[in-house]
């Protein structure tokens, strides 16, 4: 795929505060959406293949936000990418907004799935890696954006266990780890994916440039996690 004029900028990292400012209400799930937001602006600034325009081409990039019960970073960032009208973020959890406290992808250009309740993305980037890879599309990348509380859910265990032996090179998976998981894991989260044959990395997930290095690295025949750790959520 080729860069076209779609991805000319108008919006920069330091403007995202300010965007996620104008969503206001009593669902924001703040900590959940701050979280995400260096992960989500680094990906789709300087990894994603996949714009306004050629968010249906099917040679494009795959975004799955499966931690979508905080989606404000994420609208933010759809919009400062020209996915989503930025007079459309003060309405965000309205009546008639489509920004919902959940992500839906028949309302939110961009979406891929609806998401939010948590557990099924994973899963659902599984799917589609191996749908892509059945239709001979070997260029677009799957990338699924998850919680460290996400993996408690058994549907994460069935998934790693399976894409690593299945070789998805193509599925990427970044957990954010603010520490909010309940049950404790013997040699931290990347050991989990290593042991059924991921890729892994751990990295601090406020550092730009160790996200995108993380992000961007070879790992052919197996698929690859990203851990990003950033400050606790109840800290």
């Amino acid at each position: 795929m080729t860069t076209t004029t779609e991805e000319r900028r108008t919006y920069g990292y330091a403007d995202l505060p300010r965007l996620m400012g104008l969503m206001t209400g009593d669902e924001k799930h703040g900590p959940a959406a701050t979280s995400t937001l260096d992960v989500l602006w680094v990906l789709y600034d300087r990894v994603l293949r996949v714009g306004p325009r050629s968010a249906r081409d099917p040679g494009r990039d795959r975004f799955l936000l499966s931690k979508g019960h905080g989606p404000m970073a994420y609208y933010a960032v759809l919009a400062a990418k020209g996915f989503v009208p930025v007079d459309l973020l003060p309405g965000f959890g309205s009546y008639d907004s489509p920004l919902g406290h959940h992500p839906d992808r028949v309302l939110v250009p961009g979406a891929e799935i609806g998401s939010g309740s948590l557990g099924h993305g994973l899963p659902i980037g599984v799917g589609t890696a191996l749908g892509l890879r059945a239709q001979g599309l070997d260029e677009p990348r799957v990338w699924v954006l998850v919680g460290d509380a996400e993996l408690d859910e058994g549907s994460n265990h069935e998934a790693i266990a399976f894409a690593g032996p299945a070789g998805l090179d193509r599925l990427h998976t970044v957990v954010v780890d603010n520490a909010s998981a309940t049950h404790a894991r013997p040699g931290g989260i990347a050991a989990r994916f290593e042991a059924a044959g991921w890729s892994t990395a751990t990295v601090d997930g406020r550092d730009h440039a160790a996200l995108y290095e993380a992000l961007t690295a070879a790992h052919p025949g197996r698929p690859r996690v990203v851990v990003a750790r950033v400050e606790p959520k109840y800290s």
